[in-house]
């Protein structure tokens, strides 16, 4: 799917919460005999077998006591693999497992999509303060490399895990269900997604949350829906964030909703600021009443 940006590639993933000290560890597969083991160590060497070498005189043949000789291997193994799968089926299955996992557990879980710079972090920060503790939130916070965004979050009191995704543009359920697992999440609680700021390879990938939330600043074009089509026609909500610039900006709200409209004639929009307030009563009623669907 992604192959060209270095998505998919396991070893640049990393998981971490605020405060915890990083251990590289490199991660090796290998496969033997139809079997496949993996192992992990943080020390680089190396090992060759020399092509040239004398057979001892234990190995002489009867009449070459006084014969050596050099020669070299030369051993070529090769083997043509061609497999035809869906590169989503893998990820798709995890999702509908996660999925399952929240549904029994009374978790309500959101992905947070858009692209970078839209205020998501600034929503979220918001939006666990001003909801009064009276829901418990949990939070994963996704972006390619820094803890910034999750030592931010770690300021409010919720508890948040960090993945750092590499050269990854999205995260995927995998991603999701390892996250879940570290941060010990409690029955009847919210859980926050910050994906990756992308508007293209997270709208392919479904964590198996309970709803997906695009967010738009009045600050980006306000043809946004048409150019990524996909990302609009897979959420649910969308909060238009920075309202309080509306006066600066020629951004025209109508014609934003127009065009989310004729790409997804289902999707519901809040106009919110994450500066001001303006917004988030109405936004953390909207969450309240989800939880309770």
């Amino acid at each position: 799917m992604c192959d060209t940006c270095g998505c998919g590639q396991p070893e640049g993933i990393r998981y971490q919460k605020p405060g915890e000290v990083h251990r590289h560890v490199h991660t090796h597969e290998h496969e033997h005999d139809g079997y496949s083991h993996s192992h992990e160590h943080n020390h680089q060497h190396s090992h060759g077998h020399p092509q040239n070498h004398d057979h001892p005189e234990a190995d002489l043949h009867p009449g070459d006591e006084h014969h050596s000789h050099d020669h070299d291997h030369n051993h070529l193994h090769s083997r043509e693999v061609s497999l035809e799968v869906d590169i989503m089926q893998k990820n798709n299955l995890l999702a509908e497992r996660n999925r399952g996992f929240f549904e029994a557990r009374g978790i309500f879980a959101i992905n947070l999509v858009s692209s970078p710079g839209s205020g998501k972090t600034a929503i979220l920060e918001r939006t666990i303060r001003e909801s009064g503790r009276e829901i418990e939130f949990y939070v994963v916070e996704g972006d390619q490399q820094t803890m910034l965004d999750a030592e931010r979050i770690s300021k409010t009191g919720a508890p948040v895990l960090q993945i750092n995704t590499g050269n990854g543009c999205h995260l995927d359920a995998q991603m999701v269900n390892t996250a879940v697992k570290k941060l010990e999440i409690k029955d009847k609680s919210v859980l926050m997604i910050e994906n990756v700021g992308n508007l293209v390879c997270p709208a392919l990938f479904d964590l198996g949350e309970s709803k997906r939330i695009v967010i738009m600043s009045v600050t980006e074009g306000e043809d946004k829906p048409l150019k990524y089509p996909n990302m609009f026609r897979t959420s649910h909500l969308c909060l238009v964030n920075k309202c309080d610039l509306l006066p600066y900006v020629d951004f025209n709200i109508a014609r934003f909703r127009e065009y989310a409209l004729r790409v997804n004639p289902d999707i519901e929009f809040l106009e919110l600021s994450a500066k001001t307030g303006e917004g988030f009563p109405e936004w953390i009623k909207w969450i309240e009443k989800e939880m309770n669907c």
